[in-house]
Formats: structure tokens, C-alpha cells, sequence
């Protein structure tokens, strides 16, 4: 495929944006080349500048669970946009999918919505500090909350060290009260608790994490995670910016039947458009101002576009009974396909699934954390991610990253996948 025009605009973007791009994974840096310039999508498909046609499995990184440009959610935005883009005042919306977005999701009274899933997981951490009185949180190694300082932190010299910051920027001040754990190993988690005692208000997880690729829990991993907060009054978020709306209708608690305390949402949330929020019951909500002492605020929270993409995207999602069995049936026809392939062609592999979410890792141990997916062969991957992208297949650019399978796959459309896999270790 040629890219003249996205080169070109590459290029132009660099002169003025940092790096050319808004959010660094979309600069191509862990797998090199120019990044591709979209110019519209329609259902599964993605078109770029260059006038290619790609099968997309990123989704904006997720919301574009029924696929792009999705009329409801589309015609909702255009006429709510007609009656006044922002207010900075209460709408009748933001209730109407408070309500839904509470009934849909288990052990939740109240939610609150802000605008993006850095400032949910940021918002979940200062309440469960103030809702406990304490200082210090849990976070694994692996797992991105979003680029709140507090979350920036990379492992120290030991299990029950404290982080250190992996950013310049973030002070040693804010990375001490930051633990960093294992994924898969409550052992070390209950390490980091004995060595600290009575001092943690809060563990925050992705239930299943998709930035190391899709990581599912092992061993009744979240469980166990329930029972060493119950067992310490701590607090368990889990951070379902990713699983929230897209494992289960009521995400990663309804499919592990897990229940956390607080629950951070996003992307699918918002149909497509910047949307986070952060729910809990009543007794850690009511600690939120204007109730309670806990301060957070947001001039644009609440947005009526947003809201409105929001709420008829969870209306389709509430209504279809069928469609999280359809999405993890497509997946699952994805995966073997893929695995097949690779087997064919003698390519050491592993592939990891959980509903619609799934990765390919070319190492053939288990992936079950941060260490066993950095073990994975990059140069592989390079080539696999440029042979697809090559062959009209999109897939997220690093191999830390899970894809997202949306409804508007057709079956051909996987095939025609599982065939450019093929071709590109032909």
C-alpha cells in the first residue's frame, strides 16, 4: 500500500504537535514507519488518506463496539449538537444515563461522569484516600490507569519496595505512595500489604488488563483481591475503562461475579466521544463533593454531546441480548483461525482471549503478566504488524496492546484477516 499523503501529513503534524501525534502509541514508535492518516470509517472498516481500506481491530481503542459511524449514536450527537453543544449546567441526559449505566452494572448506586478514564481512575484513587484516610495505593505492574502522576510509577528494587517514577515530572513525593504489585500473584500482593500495614486505601486493577496485551486473571486472581481488601479494609477499583460495557453488559463484575468497591468507566461509556466516570455505592459516593469533602470537578463534565452518544450506545448495548455472545463468538473464530496459521507456518506463539478482547504474543510461554509479555520476540511482531497493515488489516501499533473486535465484523471480514496472516508469513 502507498502512503504519500500520510507521510506527508506526518510530517506537517511533527512541525507543530509533539511528535506529530496527541497520544504517543499512534507515533509507530515500537514498530517504526509513518503513521496512517484516517480520513473517515464506516462499520468495520477504516479510510485513510491515501484512499486504502483497512479492516480495523483497534476501535478507537474500544468504544466502536458496534462499529464506526453507528447511526443511533451518530443521529443522537447531531441532535443533541442542535439544541446547544455545552451548558455548564445540569441536563436532563445526565441523569437519564446515570440511571441506565446504574442498572446495568452491579453493586453501583451512584456515578459520576467526567471526561476521560485518566481523570475516572484519578478521581477513584483521591475518593478512596479520603473515603479510608489513607495515603498509600496498589497498582500493578503493567496495568495503565492513565497518565495521572500517581500511576506513572515503575517497579522498585524489590516486592515490597516502593516505586520509583517512571516519568520525568512526577516527584518522588507522589511515587512513594504508589506500591508496585505482580499481576497474577496475590502472594505478592499480600506481601506489599503485611510490609504495609493499615496504610493503603485503595488496590486499582484492570480485571482483565489490555496494556501488556490482554492479560486475563488467573486463578481466581480477583477473588482472592476481594477477600485481602475485605480482610484489611482496603479498597478494590477496578479500572473497567477497557472491560466496562464490552466483557458483559455489567463488564468484568458481572463476567467474574467479583464485586469492586469503586468502578472507573470509559470509552464505550461515551460512545466514541471523550467520556469517563467513576461509580460506587452510596456510602463511598456521598463522600463526593458536593455532598461530602472529597473535591472533584469538571467544566465540561456532563457534556451533552457526550451524553447523548453515551446513552445510545448502552440503549443498543442493554436491548441487544445477544450481542456479547455474538462478539465473543467472532473473537474466538478470530483466534483460531490466527493460531492456525501460525502453527502452520511454525511460529512460535501464544494468543490470549477474554470475550471481545484478544492479542497475539510471539512467545510460546504463558502471558499472564507484565515479564512474560516483554518476553515476546518485537522483531516478530514488527513484521507481522507492517505485513498486515500491508495485506488491508489494521491492528494496534505495539505488541502491549489488545485488539478490539467490534459487531460490525463479518465472518468474511475475519477470514479475509486469517488470510492476511497467512500471506504474510507465506
Amino acid at each position: 500500500m502507498i502512503y504519500e499523503r500520510s507521510s506527508a501529513l506526518f510530517a506537517k503534524a511533527e512541525q507543530v504537535i509533539p511528535g506529530g501525534v496527541n497520544s504517543p502509541v499512534r507515533a509507530f514508535k515500537a514498530v517504526g514507519g509513518t503513521p496512517i492518516f484516517v480520513k473517515e470509517a464506516k462499520g468495520a472498516y477504516l479510510y485513510d488518506e491515501d484512499g486504502n481500506t483497512l479492516i480495523d481491530y483497534i476501535n478507537s481503542w474500544g468504544p466502536m463496539i458496534l462499529g464506526h459511524a453507528y447511526e443511533p449514536v451518530v443521529n443522537a450527537v447531531i441532535d443533541k449538537a442542535r439544541k446547544g453543544t455545552s451548558f455548564g449546567m445540569p441536563t436532563e441526559i445526565e441523569t437519564q444515563i446515570a440511571e441506565l449505566a446504574v442498572s446495568m452494572v452491579p453493586n453501583i448506586d451512584k456515578i459520576r461522569f467526567v471526561n476521560s478514564g485518566t481523570e475516572a481512575c484519578m478521581s477513584a484513587v483521591r475518593l478512596a484516600r479520603g473515603y479510608t484516610g489513607k495515603d498509600k495505593i496498589i497498582k500493578f505492574a503493567g496495568c495503565y490507569h492513565g497518565h495521572s502522576d500517581s500511576f506513572l510509577i515503575q517497579a522498585g528494587s524489590g516486592a515490597v519496595t516502593f516505586g520509583s517514577p517512571n516519568s520525568p515530572g512526577v516527584t518522588e513525593g507522589t511515587a512513594k505512595d504508589t506500591l508496585l504489585a505482580k499481576y497474577n500473584d496475590i502472594k505478592n500482593v499480600e506481601a506489599l500489604i503485611e510490609a504495609n500495614k493499615g496504610e493503603i486505601a485503595c488496590i486499582i486493577i484492570e480485571p482483565v488488563a489490555g496494556n501488556m496485551g490482554c492479560i486475563p486473571p488467573k486463578n481466581n486472581f480477583l477473588q482472592h483481591l476481594r477477600d485481602v481488601c475485605d480482610a484489611n479494609n482496603i479498597l478494590l477499583i477496578f479500572d473497567e475503562v477497557m472491560t466496562g460495557f464490552r466483557l458483559a453488559k455489567g463488564g468484568a463484575q458481572e463476567l467474574y461475579n467479583v464485586k469492586a468497591d469503586i468502578v472507573c468507566f470509559g470509552k464505550v461509556i461515551g460512545g466514541g466521544l471523550p467520556v469517563g466516570a467513576f461509580a460506587a455505592n452510596n456510602a463511598i459516593m456521598n463522600h463526593l463533593a458536593p455532598l461530602g469533602p472529597v473535591y472533584q470537578a469538571g467544566t465540561l463534565s456532563g457534556n451533552p454531546l457526550a451524553m447523548a452518544a453515551g446513552l445510545a450506545m448502552l440503549t443498543e448495548l442493554n436491548n441487544d441480548k445477544e450481542i456479547f455472545n455474538r462478539l465473543a463468538e467472532k473473537t474466538e473464530y478470530l483466534h483460531k483461525g490466527i493460531a492456525k496459521v501460525l502453527a502452520n507456518h511454525n511460529i512460535t506463539h501464544t494468543i490470549n482471549r477474554v470475550g471481545s478482547m484478544i492479542s497475539v504474543h510471539f512467545d510460546e510461554s504463558e502471558v499472564v503478566d507484565f515479564d512474560t509479555a516483554a518476553n515476546g520476540n518485537n522483531e516478530m511482531f514488527k513484521t507481522f504488524f507492517h505485513g498486515m497493515l500491508n495485506n488491508g488489516i489494521y491492528i494496534a501499533p505495539s505488541a502491549f496492546e489488545t485488539w478490539f473486535i467490534s459487531d460490525a465484523l463479518s465472518y468474511d471480514d475475519l477470514d479475509n484477516t486469517i488470510a492476511a496472516c497467512n500471506a504474510v508469513f507465506k
